[in-house]
């Protein structure tokens, strides 16, 4: 099959954020070029096709190659993760099939606000919020418990999430609100902060999904929050990084796992997501909170998505191979006879 892998390259300037955000950018060359070799071990004709600042460029390229189906890595348009779900909508305009949830979905998904709208609608638990948008001056909090943790509303990656998100009183929480609206310029999820596991569970296929072993992040006490912010993921000189440690298969009694299991698969058929998903969880006395819904995770060779994999028993080059399979089997359908469907 040719197929082209489809990323976003970092611009040389942030838009907005801290300049260090770029960093997580950044690992998407690394993403695609390993996705790559993984496709060409299978066997397909495959090749990268970056993103950059030109729109109609990347649509004459992608043209001009002709995949029958795009491997969809792109996380945002330059710089701005927000443009996630447009890029989607791109291969969907065009008519080329790709890996991945739809745009529709990539969309919901970063809306925090939303997502924990429908969470709730569907009686799932997720922590109670408040979002403060950039024009409010006086904001309530009343109905939320102390500690607090602030982020930015449509960011990923951990961007603009520090040890210093989390508050303690409404002095600290106003200040970092305002840290939020200045930096990136958009509104302040203020989330009540859940002490407890920290879960990843990875959900895998579409028409019938299943939910790969539970990672668990294990923190270190010395750390001032048993939490995963920006430099637990990205600066490896860290004491937040050297601090946490993932441990999969996590420990869980058989009832903590069918609880979260139930959740997680819940989560990805409620929002429509499709291929592979990750869905974060904070545990405590057997609720399974829903901290967000990635429909756009990681799936380097040494990152979360993979490593429940490799528990899973398949190799990196096998889980590309279940994700294409996947989307293959949608496309096969959407290019079916519809006298035959």
């Amino acid at each position: 099959m040719r197929i082209a892998v489809c990323y976003n390259q970092t611009p040389e300037k942030i838009r907005r954020g801290e300049a260090r955000d770029l960093i997580a950018d950044a690992g998407s060359a690394d993403e695609a070029n390993a996705v790559l070799q993984a496709l060409l071990a299978l066997g397909h004709q495959a090749e990268l096709l970056p993103l950059v600042d030109d729109l109609a460029d990347f649509i004459r390229r992608l043209g001009d190659y002709g995949p029958e189906l795009v491997f969809n890595l792109c996380e945002g348009f330059w710089g701005d993760a927000r443009q996630e779900m447009n890029v989607a909508g791109v291969f969907e305009m065009l008519g080329i099939p790709f890996t991945g949830s739809s745009a529709l979905v990539l969309g919901l998904t970063q809306d925090k606000v939303l997502t924990k709208s429908l969470l709730k609608q569907k009686g799932l638990s997720t922590p109670a919020y408040v979002l403060v948008g950039l024009d409010e001056t006086a904001p309530t909090f009343e109905n939320l418990k102390f500690p607090l943790i602030v982020k930015p509303a449509h960011e990923d990656a951990s961007q603009g999430i520090e040890h210093q998100s989390v508050v303690e009183n409404r002095r600290a929480l106003l200040r970092r609100v305002k840290y939020v609206h200045q930096t990136y310029r958009q509104p302040a999820l203020v989330e009540e902060y859940i002490e407890g596991r920290e879960l990843n569970v990875t959900v895998l296929g579409h028409s019938k999904p299943k939910v790969l072993p539970i990672s668990e992040i294990l923190f270190d006490p010395s750390l001032p929050r048993a939490m995963v912010c920006f430099d637990s993921k990205w600066s490896p000189e860290s004491a937040a990084y050297k601090g946490t440690r993932p441990q999969c298969p996590a420990e869980l009694s058989a009832r903590e796992q069918l609880l979260v299991n139930l959740v997680a698969m819940h989560a990805f058929k409620l929002l429509g997501c499709r291929d592979y998903a990750r869905v974060d969880i904070r545990l405590r006395n057997f609720s399974a909170y829903i901290l967000e819904i990635n429909a756009n995770p990681d799936i380097s060779p040494e990152a979360g998505v993979a490593r429940s994999a490799a528990a899973e028993g398949l190799s990196s080059v096998q889980l590309i191979e279940r994700i294409l399979t996947s989307a293959s089997k949608r496309k096969e359908v959407s290019h079916a006879n519809p006298e035959k469907k």
